[in-house]
Formats: structure tokens, C-alpha cells, sequence
């Protein structure tokens, strides 16, 4: 049944209305069975409307996250008095945030997208693109810090965030906006040290196979992060 579109002029809203009524559709019916003139239908807006919206079928599963995007770069420009190592990390909650208040469309996107090639490679463009507008802030702020630790702390943020937003999707009950934070932190904790104390470990590069997707490249890291603070007591 058609459904109106929220009441409202806030882009988020409008384009997660009609990313849900996608997925529902695509979830009913097939991706490949599903047509533009039926999404819109659902969505209770216009053939022209969509396309001017939205482009194309297989950019509207993710069209939340142009909205996404935009909040994030938005909360990044915010105050140049704000640290930007933590700011990166406010940011990647924002982002949690809004997948675990509409998880159940997050899981069904997921379930989609397993089954979808294209969309697979569509997905991990889209996540590198949140990690992109987090190396872009870092380097802008911080232009005497070294780029490559900046592009792996930005690159570490994302790999623990998403990490803990699969598991979260998936129904793991310890996969919390504090368990989030918690691990950010001790993240932000780790790249920004200047010393190492008498008797702590050195911190570990970690390296990962050719092909490793990003959650389990946050995996390893989440663990490894894990190990050390264990060995140091804390």
C-alpha cells in the first residue's frame, strides 16, 4: 500500500521514508524484480520526483546516507576550537546512532545487500567515503602531524565503528553506543600518545591479509587494543 511521505523538511526523514519503502519492496519482491515506478508508488512521491531525488534504483538503498554524509561534514566544520581527534570520533557515533534508531530497515538493507554483487562494491564505496571526510578533517586541522598517522587513525576510527555497527545490526546485545565510545576512545587514546611509559608496551602495527573486509580489519584492531590493556592491568 502507498504510503505518504513524512510531514516534514528535514532530508533525512524524507530520504529514510523512501530508502525503507525500498528496501520493503526489494525484500518483497526481489531487487531485480522491483522497478522505479513501483518504489515510487510506495513512497507516495512522483516518477520525476524520484529520479530527481534519488537517480537511479540502485542509488536509492543507500540515499540515507547522502543525508548522513552531509550531517557529518557538517558537525566536523563545527567549531575550530573543537579537537578534531575527538570530533571524528562524535562523528562516527552520529552515525550509529542513526542505524541503531531504524535498525530493522539496517537489517533488512543487509540481508539485500549480501545478495546483490553490485551492491556489495556500492556499500564499501559509501563507507569509504565516511573515512574520507574523516582523514580530509584531520589533515585540514592538524597540517603538522604526520598524513599517514592521521589516514590511520581515520581509517582505525572506521574499522572499529563499523565493526560494532555490523554486530549491532546483527543483534549482538554488547554492540552499544558505550561499548562504541569505549573503544573510540581507547583508540583516540592509542594514536594521540606523544610517550610511551616506562615498562607499557609498545603500541603493535597490525597487519591483515589482501582482500580483509573492513569489519574484520576493525576486528583485529578492537582485539589487539583489547589484549594490550589486559597485559597493562587496566
Amino acid at each position: 500500500m502507498p504510503s505518504a511521505p513524512p510531514d516534514t523538511d528535514d532530508p533525512i526523514d524524507f530520504r529514510v521514508h523512501v530508502v525503507a519503502e525500498s528496501i520493503r519492496l526489494f525484500a518483497e519482491q526481489g531487487y531485480e524484480s522491483t522497478t522505479v515506478e513501483q518504489i515510487a508508488a510506495a513512497a507516495g512521491i512522483s516518477r520525476r520526483t524520484f529520479f530527481r531525488q534519488f537517480g537511479a534504483k540502485e542509488d536509492v538503498i543507500f540515499a540515507d546516507h547522502e543525508s548522513l554524509l552531509e550531517l557529518v561534514a557538517a558537525h566536523l566544520s563545527d567549531g575550530p576550537e573543537a579537537d578534531p581527534y575527538e570530533s571524528v570520533c562524535t562523528a562516527a557515533e552520529l552515525v550509529f546512532l542513526h542505524f541503531r534508531d531504524s535498525r530493522m530497515m539496517a537489517v533488512r538493507r543487509l540481508r539485500i545487500v549480501q545478495g546483490v554483487p553490485a551492491l556489495r562494491d556500492r556499500e564499501l564505496v559509501t563507507t569509504y567515503r565516511y573515512q574520507r571526510l574523516f582523514e580530509d578533517h584531520l589533515r585540514a586541522r592538524l597540517p603538522e602531524e604526520s598524513p599517514a598517522q592521521l589516514i590511520g587513525y581515520a581509517a582505525a576510527i572506521t574499522s572499529a565503528h563499523n565493526y560494532l555497527l555490523r554486530a549491532m545490526i546483527r543483534g549482538d546485545e554488547n554492540a552499544t553506543l558505550e561499548h562504541l565510545r569505549d573503544e573510540l576512545r581507547q583508540l583516540r587514546r592509542t594514536f594521540t600518545r606523544r610517550e610511551v611509559d616506562a615498562g607499557a608496551d609498545a603500541v603493535s602495527v597490525i597487519t591483515h591479509p589482501a582482500g580483509m573486509s573492513p569489519e574484520e580489519i576493525g576486528h583485529r584492531v578492537v582485539e589487539q587494543l583489547r589484549a594490550q590493556r589486559r597485559d597493562r592491568g587496566q
